[in-house]
């Protein structure tokens, strides 16, 4: 047993004297693999230290500063790596090492850096940059690379991206510094989709304006404002060529929204029999003459065989396609719900005389929304930001305050001009009488229609000089609104409001 004792004791010091026996000099200080153990143990631990420490104070101080996450994230990262490299110096200022003696070892150190590690200079120094430029934060939603996903954490080497397929991406920051970004939730999350559609040869534009707007204004992830648009962008082999373009405020959705608003306009060029053409090709014979000649052997021996054909097939496909023609000429009476915006505006005194071009261009300020008998279109005291056309049917205004009925408005007329021109809350509450059909503006685009028709606001100028002494009389608004001289002050005001 004195042997092994013996043994081991010899070991014992051996491997002392090999973890004690100075390696190098660092100025008066010597380093041993002990002592070189010691500083990275120390320092793994000033590591940790400093990212509990930024990991507490992002959860607690700056959640309760109301900071959002990128921000979050950003001055957490901060303030690990300025902790982190107080507790080096720490560890080194404790262990003797002189740091004005790791100058020149600095100067090595960073000859290093420039020629065999610039790719992780340049990550270290672009991941700073991030982090202090705040213009791609943890939680934006970026495009890079045809790569779309949401930023999870930005390091000093680099970034991770999760893609909208669930993947998780690692990006080096300096590609962040040297490629372009699209970085949609920067300052205004909000962004504009372009959806292409081609329609055959033939078909109306304005049918085709009212079913891409109504498709687009279906889709509730689809902004009401701003409004909804329909390019013609021109005629191409086999298509007229349209495009839509709606606004979001989700763009990590933008392609959920656009499989939605396909599946929309499918529906309403069903609805609309409107055609989507395939692509067309020409053919070329090369033998047109022995094609005939083997049609007309074929033929004879089929009447040979007793098989009798017209013997005008032409005339008789032109008079099907002539009672084709008119059966789709006399279709009956429609229902004013199946009848187009186009139709139901031409209805309307003030829109009667416009062209197709002026009635597209209105169909893009507004749209049509049918409302069932009894339904209520707007209440008393509610903010008004619509303004309504009637199209067809009928409305009754009542006052709640009043307890009374005021007024029924018929197809051409208007109302919800007065809370939009005086900026207060509704006057009455407008029930349906029978079946409705409404052409609705919203507040930012009814400077766009008076623009267009002056007339209009002529109108709305007028019907509401004699709807506020109406009102007046009834004891439902104040003698301090607008002014007592009827059409020329508030025609005025409209002008104002609304710059026309």
């Amino acid at each position: 047993m004195n042997w092994i004792t013996e043994s081991a004791d010899r070991f014992f010091e051996h491997f002392w004297g090999a973890m004690t026996t100075p390696l190098f000099y660092v100025g008066d200080t010597h380093l041993s693999i002990g002592a070189i153990v010691k500083l990275i143990i120390l320092a793994l631990f000033a590591f940790i230290v400093a990212r509990i420490i930024s990991e507490g104070i992002k959860r607690s101080l700056l959640v309760r500063m109301g900071l959002d996450r990128g921000s979050r994230e950003a001055i957490s990262t901060i303030i690990s790596y300025i902790l982190a490299s107080i507790g080096c110096i720490f560890v080194m200022q404790g262990a003797g090492i002189n740091l004005t003696s790791l100058t020149v070892l600095a100067g090595v150190v960073g000859i290093g850096f420039g020629f065999g590690l610039q790719n992780l200079a340049s990550n270290f120094i672009s991941g700073l940059t991030l982090l202090l430029e705040h213009q791609i934060r943890v939680g934006d939603f970026i495009e890079i690379d045809h790569l779309l996903g949401t930023v999870e954490n930005i390091s000093i080497r680099s970034t991770i991206i999760k893609t909208i397929d669930g993947l998780f991406v690692i990006i080096p920051n300096i590609k962040f510094v040297e490629t372009n970004i699209i970085n949609w939730s920067y300052r205004d999350p909000r962004c504009r989709l372009h959806i292409p559609v081609g329609v055959a040869y033939g078909t109306d534009p304005v049918l085709v304006t009212e079913a891409l707007l109504i498709a687009a204004r279906i889709e509730s992830n689809v902004l009401s404002h701003p409004s909804p648009k329909v390019w013609f962008r021109g005629f191409g082999d086999n298509a007229l060529n349209f495009e839509l373009l709606i606004w979001i405020d989700q763009p990590q959705e933008s392609d959920a929204i656009k499989s939605a608003v396909n599946f929309l306009i499918d529906y309403e060029f069903r609805h609309r029999s409107i055609e989507i053409p395939f692509p067309q090709r020409d053919l070329w014979l090369r033998n047109p003459q022995d094609l005939t000649k083997l049609l007309q052997n074929n033929h004879k021996d089929d009447n040979s065989q007793g098989q009798v054909f017209p013997q005008n097939t032409k005339h008789s496909a032109e008079i099907k396609s002539n009672s084709t023609v008119s059966e789709h000429k006399n279709p009956g009476p429609k229902s004013p719900n199946n009848w187009t915006l186009r139709d139901l505006l031409r209805r309307v005194t003030y829109f009667e005389q416009c062209t197709d071009l002026e009635l597209r261009q209105l169909i893009e300020y507004g749209y049509r929304q049918l409302f069932p008998a009894g339904q209520i279109v707007c209440k008393e005291n509610d903010p008004g930001d619509s303004f309504y056309i009637i199209l067809s049917g009928a409305v009754e205004v009542l006052s709640q305050k009043a307890d009374q009925y005021i007024a029924t408005l018929h197809e051409g007329e208007f109302f919800g001009e007065i809370s939009l021109l005086l900026g207060t809350p509704r006057t009455a509450t407008v029930k349906t009488r029978e079946d409705a059909i409404l052409f609705v503006v919203e507040r930012h685009d009814l400077q766009k229609l008076l623009v267009e028709q002056p007339n209009l606001a002529d109108q709305i100028a007028q019907k509401l000089s004699e709807r506020q002494q109406a009102l007046r009389d009834l004891g439902l608004l104040g003698d301090d609104s607008l002014d007592h001289t009827p059409f020329i002050k508030i025609r005025k005001r409209i002008q104002v409001l609304f710059g026309i």
